[in-house]
């Protein structure tokens, strides 16, 4: 009986540690779900960068005791929109932890090219500018307990998209990101590292010349960088934003919303993303 009773009493221990265990794990990040069930949480991060105020947004879904992979998401030269901030929200519904990024500061957004060229522009000639809102963005990360910071992709969008591949040619640490009619060169050499990359181009878009491509493809093909370019017919540049049709004919630039471009790219970089998060 008593050998019953000491039986018993190591058992419920061994039950316990090994519960305690799995919860320790999940709080630290090193398992992920994702389910795509409970409320959406949104919320605006406000931090502050060389006394500018920044103002990020976050979407996820379930409790903040749910780990997730963590995806990025980099704004097209518009700013922080409700595009973006709804491309969050759809990342959320498939399951990760998502951050629309604001680079510009208060979460500014502009309504006209000649402002946005020059505001995203700052970003080309200094590069460095670039990586710091990235790496300030990215530390936010570290007040979740929910976010995976050891499991983070980006996407991007034009600028972001753009932005997103200078990331992935600067840090070593995320799996993977995506570019969706974004620039592919933009003065910053490659590491060679595990960084995986997936490219949504437009093959009708006039932004993103042949040249460029070419030159890209060599770039990733000497530094031996994981990636694919995947071609969207008939796809003009912006051709996943529903607003790009509109601003397009306002502002005289080719640029055009392509629903089934914009379907398939999503579905590819569903794809992509289960890959490099497994």
């Amino acid at each position: 009986m008593k050998t019953l009773k000491i039986s018993v009493a190591i058992f419920s221990f061994l039950f316990i540690f090994s519960c305690q265990e799995k919860k320790s794990e999940v709080r630290n990040g090193l398992n992920s779900v994702k389910s795509t069930s409970g409320k959406m949480t949104t919320e605006e991060i406000t931090y502050d960068i060389d006394g500018k105020n920044y103002q990020s947004f976050v979407a996820y879904l379930g409790s903040a005791n749910e780990v997730r992979s963590v995806v990025m998401v980099l704004p097209e030269w518009w700013g922080l929109t409700d595009y973006v901030k709804d491309r969050a929200k759809q990342l959320a519904e498939l399951g990760y932890f998502a951050m629309a990024v604001d680079y510009y500061g208060d979460g500014k957004t502009v309504d006209n090219p000649e402002e946005a060229a020059k505001l995203s522009a700052e970003f080309y000639k200094i590069p460095i500018d670039a990586k710091l809102k990235f790496d300030k963005a990215k530390a936010q990360l570290l007040k979740f307990p929910n976010a995976n910071y050891d499991k983070i992709a980006v996407i991007g969008y034009c600028f972001g998209g753009a932005q997103a591949l200078n990331m992935a040619r600067q840090e070593d640490e995320l799996k993977g990101v995506v570019s969706f009619h974004g620039n592919l060169m933009t003065g910053i050499k490659p590491k060679n590292n595990d960084v995986k990359i997936l490219v949504c181009n437009g093959a009708a878009d006039t932004f993103v010349p042949a040249k460029e491509i070419a030159a890209f493809k060599k770039q990733m093909d000497s530094a031996k960088i994981d990636y694919q370019f995947i071609d969207y017919p008939n796809a003009l540049h912006s051709f996943t934003n529903p607003a790009s049709t509109a601003l397009g004919e306002k502002f005289n630039l080719k640029i055009a919303y392509n629903k089934e471009a914009d379907e398939k790219s999503w579905e590819d970089m569903n794809v992509f993303l289960d890959k490099i998060f497994k």
